[in-house]
């Protein structure tokens, strides 16, 4: 680091600036306030770990982060299930993979809050209209209830960053040698055989890239949430990013609210690196 060049951290610094104005400042005010009675504007007086012990007998809050949890897990599963789907199908030298590959990933550069609204009109809409053409009661009523709310937040997530996924793995499987695979057409794998112990180990590092960006993303969601389902029926389907707005700028009570943000924090800080340690291990082990 002595030898770096004096244009070196020219560059650099106002990146490292940035980072910490945006993200290790606002944390360190924020981690200090949230033990404060901070009401947006005066910090008041300190009164410890109270706003964490209310937080963590909050049961509203606690429903909504069991709520982010199945509903990230669904997430995940289904995103990179798709993904990598995806990006088999248009890696497999296809005449318009090209433009597959452009169709898949569009749906990542429209907006949150315009998808939320697309899907929510696609639920409530074409879904009740299809149903009774054909009778189905189960299409007619979505986003009425807490199940139909949870799934219909888990398919527009996934309709969403299955394409991003998808780049992410195509990148992967294009730098596999070929001469793998046809040794494995000679050895007479089947093509099961040849995604399991071939392609499979080979990728597993976009594997546990896409988990990362999934999981924080699929836990962090909010503006989907608010234009889908605003948390209805009765809060049954508010995340976690949701209720800790709702607490600080519909009662106020910033404090609480950033004590609760501190404490999603921490535990998606924490699943994230389990699974990042647990998959980078998995990669050595392939």
């Amino acid at each position: 680091m002595r030898t770096r060049s004096l244009s070196y951290w020219l560059f650099l610094g106002p990146a490292l600036l940035a980072l910490f104005l945006v993200v290790f400042l606002p944390l360190l005010l924020g981690t200090y306030y949230s033990f404060t009675t901070w009401n947006g504007i005066k910090t008041g007086e300190f009164v410890g770990f109270s706003n964490y012990i209310t937080a963590i007998q909050d049961q509203r809050f606690l429903n909504s982060l069991w709520f982010t949890t199945k509903f990230s897990i669904a997430s995940i599963i289904l995103i990179n299930f798709i993904g990598l789907s995806l990006a088999l199908i248009v890696t497999s030298y296809i005449k318009s993979s090209n433009l597959l590959r452009t169709v898949f990933f569009m749906p990542n550069l429209i907006g949150g809050l315009i998808l939320g609204f697309i899907w929510q009109f696609i639920f409530t809409k074409v879904f009740s209209s299809v149903g009774q053409m054909i009778g189905m009661e189960s299409l007619q009523g979505w986003l009425s209830t807490t199940e139909t709310g949870f799934w219909g937040l888990v398919i527009l997530m996934s309709w969403q960053m299955s394409g991003y996924v998808m780049v992410i793995y195509i990148a992967y499987l294009q730098g596999i040698s070929q001469e793998l695979i046809e040794a494995s057409h000679v050895d007479g794998a089947t093509p099961l055989q040849r995604f399991r112990y071939v392609i499979f180990p080979l990728v597993a590092p976009a594997f546990t890239v896409s988990m990362f960006l999934t999981l924080s993303n699929s836990f962090k969601l909010y503006d989907q949430n608010l234009s889908l389902t605003n948390g209805g029926p009765a809060n049954s389907t508010e995340m976690v990013a949701m209720e800790i707005y709702k607490t600080a700028f519909t009662t106020n009570a910033f404090a609480y609210a950033q004590a609760k943000a501190i404490i999603f924090f921490i535990v998606v800080a924490f699943i994230t690196l389990i699974q990042v340690y647990f998959n980078k291990r998995r990669e050595v082990q392939l």
